[in-house]
C-alpha cells in the first residue's frame, strides 16, 4: 500500500510544515503494518511537497488513521493537502533485489470489482 500527500506550503510556512511532518511521520511509525515514509519537495516548484509512506497492506494504513496519536498529529498537516486520492494499491515494483510482480488482475480487481 502506498501513499502520497501532495501539500502546498507557503514560504513562511515551511518550518512548522516539516516539523509537523516529523511528529505525524513518527506517529504513524509506531503503527502496525508501517513499512517507511519520507518527506520529499519538489525540485522544480519548492511550495509543493510530499509525505509518502508505505503500508503493509490497506488495512494497516486504515486502522492507523483512526489511532489517536495519529489524529492529533496528522491532522495539522491536512490543511495544506491537495484534494486529490492519496492512497494507492502497488501493481508492481522493483527494488535492489529485482521485481516484485502482484495477480495479473491486481491493477482491476478490489472491493466489490466483478471478477
Amino acid at each position: 500500500m502506498l501513499v502520497v500527500t501532495r501539500h502546498r506550503v507557503p514560504p513562511e510556512g515551511v518550518a512548522a510544515f516539516v516539523v509537523g511532518a516529523e511528529h505525524a511521520l513518527a506517529a504513524l511509525a509506531a503503527r502496525p503494518g508501517w513499512v517507511e515514509g519520507t518527506l520529499g519537495r519538489n525540485v522544480d516548484d519548492p511550495g509543493l511537497w510530499v509525505l509518502s509512506t508505505r503500508w503493509a497492506d490497506v488495512g494497516s494504513y486504515r486502522r492507523a488513521l483512526s489511532a489517536y496519536e495519529v489524529k492529533v498529529s496528522a491532522v495539522p498537516l491536512l490543511s495544506t493537502a491537495v484534494d486529490e486520492p492519496s492512497a494507492y494499491e502497488v501493481v508492481l515494483g522493483r527494488g535492489g533485489d529485482g521485481t516484485s510482480s502482484h495477480a495479473p488482475d491486481a491493477a482491476i480487481a478490489g472491493p466489490g470489482a466483478e471478477r
